[in-house]
């Protein structure tokens, strides 16, 4: 899980670059067929970073079953402002952003709340 995170996070140019135009054509594409237009490029960005980091917080839960809620959350708060500054400081062509941050922790989130409801039903 590590491996692919770190590849994807400190790739030297951003890694949606190649695909940016055919997403673009994509969208206006699906835009014209009624798709709502507030689903456009960044949204699609701001989901691609919330799924990245759901992985995180449902392993990190599921490994360490005790652990308090909000460490996991800490955790992936932590993992992703550490990307967002390596970013900021060795990797010119990419940018630190605090919405990446913000929506790096609702994906570890939304993995910590997996975790937890599976939990609760094998225990129930």
């Amino acid at each position: 899980m590590a491996a692919p995170l770190a590849l994807i996070a400190f790739w030297p140019t951003p890694i949606d670059q190649p695909l940016t135009g055919q997403l673009s054509g994509l969208l206006t594409f699906l835009h014209l067929q009624g798709l709502p237009t507030w689903l456009d490029y960044a949204a699609v960005e701001a989901a691609a970073n919330i799924a990245l980091f759901v992985p995180l917080g449902f392993v990190t839960s599921m490994a360490f079953p005790r652990r308090p809620a909000w460490q996991n959350l800490v955790l992936g708060l932590a993992v992703s402002c550490s990307i967002e500054v390596g970013q900021a400081l060795f990797l010119p062509d990419r940018f630190a952003s605090v919405l990446d941050i913000a929506m790096n922790t609702l994906g570890a989130a939304v993995g910590v709340a997996a975790a937890g409801f599976l939990q609760r039903r094998r225990w129930s």
